[in-house]
């Protein structure tokens, strides 16, 4: 066997390895996105290039599963003592039997033709051959050496990305009989997020957010129907979100901010209902557990380092003080503050999971009660407990994933002794790959002991995937025996369209 054909299969074995010779076919598969995003992970081949000096290759000895009697084993020597243009895999190995196309043959030629100071007849030979796969790599290779330059130039940070997402909501109460507000409603809600990491596993969260609902019939949290999308900040852009989040060793990651969200700090909500519409059924059925309490506050979050796809266990416990943080004269540690204390004790696995949560809140706190206010009074504490769980099957089929959950709510303040609980059904891959569609029932925080508030309300909904990311989702609703209509039943609608990017 000549040279060539032996410095050929010698090549093969660092088809998936060589850090200088990435394969020619995923290059001139790569697009301005998968630049861009390539671009953005700067950081981690900095950490391979680190990897790469302090593990050089130097001798064809390092590698393991490379013996003096291997037929190329004089070729491979060759290529890496005295060009040092093979690298091998982390763990020690060549893998000299892995197949090859001529794509990347001619990627790793490439590589080797800077190491080398002497342009055989071999060499020159193997070069003829793939003339046209050089040509092809080195004008891919220019050709996103200009975009990366180009992003250099126009790029908004090294550690920030930028994630938003903006909605559109048409729809009403036709029977609404509160102010004669049963009008269409046309509004919207734009979130804008920056994420920044510094070290990869931490996160620094921005959050700007601008919307223009009106408490009916969908922003208020005191409305049957208030929507997890809907909020007003009067058309002005507001920061929402400022937080900061940081791993101590493998299992324990901790959490501080100026603004951030007691349901954010708790490593899953116990339900796979998730139709981002009406914001009781996505609170696992416990809208006085998961109030969704905004402010200033820390978190605790450990969750058990298993083996990938083992069953874990995890236990959140966080602080946040709804009210008054700003206030120097009652504080973020005052009663008064609002303050609100959730602890969730969870297992999980890879298509189930379930957890036992509860809150304390102080006078200021609120229940996120669709039936009443339930802002808990001066002087008043509030108790609340849940339990809930899911089940989800393992491929999209009939089967669809189920949800339940139940809350209890208790104290000397807000609407205590009460208690709510969900029911939720979510179809996957509904007559198209992508697509979803659910039914969900319950009743919000509701008492015998006040008139109207046992009213049950149901969603249906079909969400239809236009792109990865951009959907429409119509949805009717229902509610019976609505107190704010009257004590009669009242229906209502949407078509929220979601925009992502």
């Amino acid at each position: 066997m000549n040279l060539s054909k032996k410095l050929l299969l010698a090549l093969a074995g660092t088809s998936l390895a060589a850090p200088m010779a990435a394969s020619a076919q995923e290059l001139a598969s790569l697009s301005g996105a998968a630049a861009i995003n390539e671009y953005m992970q700067q950081q981690d081949v900095d950490r391979f290039r680190a990897w790469e000096s302090k593990n050089q290759v130097t001798s064809v000895n390092q590698f393991s599963d490379v013996q003096p009697t291997d037929w190329a084993y004089q070729a491979l020597s060759n290529l890496v003592e005295k060009y040092g243009c093979v690298a091998g895999y982390p763990n020690g190995t060549y893998k000299g039997g892995n197949a090859m196309t001529r794509y990347e043959a001619a990627a790793l030629l490439n590589a080797c033709l800077d190491r080398v100071t002497e342009v055989t007849d071999e060499l020159q030979r193997l070069m003829e051959e793939f003339k046209a796969e050089l040509a092809t790599l080195r004008g891919r290779v220019d050709g996103l050496e200009k975009k990366v330059g180009k992003l250099e130039a126009q790029q908004f940070s090294t550690t920030t990305k930028l994630r938003g997402e903006a909605s559109f909501i048409i729809g009403g109460l036709p029977n609404n009989d509160v102010n004669g507000a049963n009008k269409t409603a046309f509004n919207y809600d734009v979130r804008l997020s920056f994420d920044t990491s510094y070290t990869g596993k931490d996160l620094l969260r921005t959050r700007l957010r601008s919307g223009n609902f009106e408490s009916q019939p969908f922003g208020s949290s005191s409305q049957i129907f208030k929507l997890d999308k809907a909020e007003s900040t009067d058309e002005q852009v507001i920061i929402d979100r400022l937080y900061y989040t940081f791993p101590v060793g493998k299992e324990i990651k901790l959490t501080a901010g100026a603004l951030v969200r007691n349901t954010e700090l708790v490593s899953f909500i116990p339900s796979a209902y998730k139709s981002s519409l009406l914001d009781f059924f996505q609170l696992a059925g416990a809208s006085g557990t998961y109030n969704k309490a905004t402010g200033a506050g820390f978190g605790f979050q450990w969750k058990q380092n298993v083996k990938k796809g083992n069953p874990f266990l995890t236990f959140d416990v966080n602080y946040i003080s709804s009210s008054g943080y700003q206030d120097s004269t009652v504080g973020a540690f005052d009663s008064e503050g609002g303050i609100n204390v959730l602890a969730q004790l969870g297992a999980k696995g890879q298509n189930w999971g379930v957890a036992f949560a509860y809150r304390y809140g102080s006078e200021g706190s609120r229940l996120r009660d669709p039936n009443f206010s339930a802002t808990v009074g001066s002087g008043e504490s509030s108790n609340s407990i849940s339990i809930a769980g899911y089940w989800e099957p393992s491929d999209a089929s009939w089967a669809p994933s189920i949800s339940l959950g139940y809350g209890y709510n208790a104290g000397s303040g807000g609407f205590e002794n009460s208690m709510s609980w969900m029911a939720g059904l979510q179809w996957s891959d509904v007559f198209q790959k992508g697509n979803s569609a659910g039914i969900a029932l319950g009743q919000a925080p509701f008492t015998k002991d006040v008139q109207g508030s046992e009213s049950w309300l149901w969603e249906f909904f079909y969400k239809f995937q236009v792109t990865d990311k951009i959907s429409v989702t119509p949805a009717i609703f229902y509610a019976s025996s609505y107190r704010q209509n009257d004590f009669g039943s009242t229906w209502g609608g949407v078509i929220q369209t979601t925009f992502r990017f």
